[in-house]
């Protein structure tokens, strides 16, 4: 993931919650806006050697302290996503992190989108609440066979950074929240440079949220969701999504003795899904997916030119389009929310040739809206679980969109 292009997407990501925000509040004046702190102590999850001790400094890679800034938003209780989603708030957020080790691994700042929103009321000022980030994070300190040989986990500048954390939720005064919980964090470039081996962390946070009130009455979690309108009552129903997306990545090739080599240059992938899908309420929807993809790299292991001997000049001859062609069929389950949409994914190829596609496959998806009808599709696959495979860079169309979004 370049920085380029992170930093268009993230402009993509925003110019769309500003289009959907102006179209889902017809009320003007009436949204509700959001500032918060958070302050992130955070345990590296040693995944190699690097954070056990194995680096510059000879010691473990074991704490993480990051701080966060963030504005969101709320739709007004007034407008109809307000009355069906009445303790979701969006935004944007920025988020400095330490590993205390600047040398080997940089201190990186997030950029990020996030979502919160209630999952159990447990007393009239507490709350049992969730919150997901999904960003880019910059200034990473990446792998250099000569400057910074040791750090074998990051292998670019730039890299993913998704959270998820669940946290009590405080209401102390109607315009200010106290927030603790947990979460967990993950970093990686999707395949895009390599090394990718990922950085994992699991952090602790406190923080403050503040809303300025016109309403004195009224508070960061005023309305609930039995204040809905007989008008926006849902209904359940199909919709049907066609995704086209794309991205490169890099391969890399272990030979007998161990060793491994990075391929030189890189690959592209294209995928098409076409994903039917019932509507069992405003929050959830579940289907079946075709998915269809196209990896330039798929299988290419199996057809390497110059087999003498290891090498760094490796060559290959192009694989069939077969065994670099797959179309699979995936279960997928989708959490629905005003703007965003997670979509989760597990499924199987049966068009297919070759280790690097005949696998069972998983998927997770970030869906943002432009307009009712079509969204960004921002996504990650793996194989059998653990291999990170490529990104998911695209766009959707829906089909028999729902009439009250």
């Amino acid at each position: 993931m370049t920085r380029k292009h992170t930093i268009s997407l993230i402009l993509i990501w925003l110019t769309s919650i500003n289009m959907f925000a102006e179209k889902g509040d017809t009320i003007p004046g009436k949204m509700k806006h959001f500032f918060g702190i958070d302050l992130k102590p955070a345990y590296t999850i040693p995944s190699k050697e690097f954070f056990r001790g194995d680096n510059m400094a000879g010691s473990p890679i074991k704490a993480n302290l990051s701080g966060h800034i963030k504005y969101g938003f709320k739709f007004g209780k007034e407008s109809h996503l307000g009355r069906m989603y009445p303790n979701t708030i969006q935004g944007i957020g920025i988020g400095y992190n330490t590993f205390y080790n600047r040398n080997e691994m940089g201190n990186p700042l997030a950029v990020y989108v996030f979502q919160t929103s209630r999952i159990a009321t447990l007393t009239q000022n507490l709350s049992f609440d969730y919150e997901w980030n999904f960003g880019a994070s910059f200034g990473w300190k990446k792998f250099d066979a000569e400057k910074n040989p040791y750090n074998t986990i990051v292998g670019s500048k730039a890299n993913a950074y998704i959270n998820l954390g669940f946290l009590l939720n405080w209401q102390i005064t109607p315009e200010m929240a106290i927030r603790i919980g947990a979460g967990l964090s993950h970093y990686s470039n999707g395949n895009t440079s390599y090394p990718n081996f990922g950085v994992n962390t699991l952090d602790g946070r406190i923080g403050l949220l503040w809303s300025p009130q016109d309403n004195r009455k009224s508070s960061i979690s005023s309305h609930k969701g039995d204040n809905i309108s007989p008008k926006y009552r849902f209904k359940p129903y199909i919709n049907y999504d066609l995704i086209l997306y794309g991205s490169t990545k890099k391969k890399g090739i272990i030979w007998e003795d161990g060793s491994g080599t990075l391929i030189p240059g890189v690959f592209a992938v294209a995928g098409l899904n076409f994903t039917p899908m019932y509507n069992f309420s405003k929050f959830f929807r579940a289907g079946l997916s075709l998915d269809a993809q196209y990896d330039e790299s798929a299988n290419i292991t199996d057809h390497v030119a110059n087999t003498d001997t290891p090498t760094d000049d490796v060559k290959f001859y192009r694989p069939q389009f077969i065994e670099q062609f797959s179309v699979g069929l995936s279960a997928r389950a989708e959490i629905v929310m005003p703007i965003f949409s997670i979509n989760l994914g597990v499924g199987k190829n049966f068009i297919c040739r070759g280790a690097d596609t005949n696998s069972f496959y998983q998927t997770f998806v970030l869906k943002t809206s432009i307009t009712k009808k079509m969204f960004l599709h921002v996504g990650y696959q793996l194989y059998k679980f653990k291999n990170p495979n490529n990104l998911m860079l695209g766009i959707g169309y829906r089909f028999n969109a729902a009439k009250y979004m």
